[in-house]
């Protein structure tokens, strides 16, 4: 098979959706999934026009369910049975102090924000393994790093994301399987509208994907573990 495969989640706006149409115009096709229907059609529709020769594999998945994971992994595997990139985007963020929250809270931020990422991966990895070369990107977060308030539940999750990043890097590295952790700091998407904020404060939704996209012109030999976005005026 010659051509290259992306697998983006959470792809429909901000973030994934720049990531995954930065793919689609370095040539790869694409499997991406969201929780809505009518955004994945959207999204087929609109760069299916523009390159015709590519595939645009879509599938309605909320990743915090292991089950619809699965589904859309099998539903990868039996389309092309090869990954070149996973890009392990899809996140959801909480406000709120952990001593305070929400029971569950912490539960369902681990699921979508981390356990997704772990089943993924692992159903995924007979395909990332089949490619030469194949690439794994989480998208972490300044939180992975550091807490900051209203964090609670959504920082440990996204500490935990980094410790399975670290984890799959040492496991992989043997199987020329690279590993790459971003931690962006705020960038304009769907969960800051309506905020009163100067357009020049946070970071675009474009400047993550150009660092992903970036890995890409590595040599085989090395490897990009983290890479750290800011604003140019710092954090909020």
């Amino acid at each position: 098979m010659n051509q290259k495969i992306a697998v983006i989640t959470g792809a429909t706006k901000g973030i994934g959706r720049a990531i995954s149409e930065k793919f689609w115009l370095l040539g790869y096709s694409i499997a991406v999934c969201a929780r809505s229907e009518a955004d994945l059609e959207q999204m087929k529709k609109s760069l299916s026009a523009t390159r015709p020769d590519q595939e645009v594999l879509t599938k309605v998945c909320d990743v915090s369910q292991k089950n619809q994971v699965g589904a859309f992994a099998k539903t990868i595997h039996e389309t092309w049975g090869s990954v070149d990139v996973l890009v392990n985007n899809a996140g959801t963020f909480t406000p709120g102090k952990l001593i305070e929250e929400q029971e569950g809270t912490l539960l369902h931020l681990l699921n979508t924000n981390v356990m997704s990422a772990y089943w993924l991966t692992r159903a995924l990895l007979p395909d990332l393994r089949a490619a030469s070369n194949a690439l794994i990107v989480n998208i972490c977060s300044i939180a992975s790093m550091q807490a900051y308030p209203p964090g609670g539940s959504y920082a440990v999750s996204k500490y935990a994301l980094r410790g399975l990043s670290t984890t799959l890097r040492d496991e992989l590295k043997e199987e020329n399987i690279k590993v790459t952790s971003i931690f962006p700091g705020a960038t304009w998407s769907a969960s800051w509208d309506g905020v009163d904020m100067p357009k020049h404060r946070l970071m675009l939704a474009e400047d993550v994907a150009m660092a992903v996209t970036g890995l890409l012109a590595m040599s085989p030999q090395a490897v990009v573990e983290e890479i750290l976005l800011r604003p140019q005026l710092g954090d909020l």
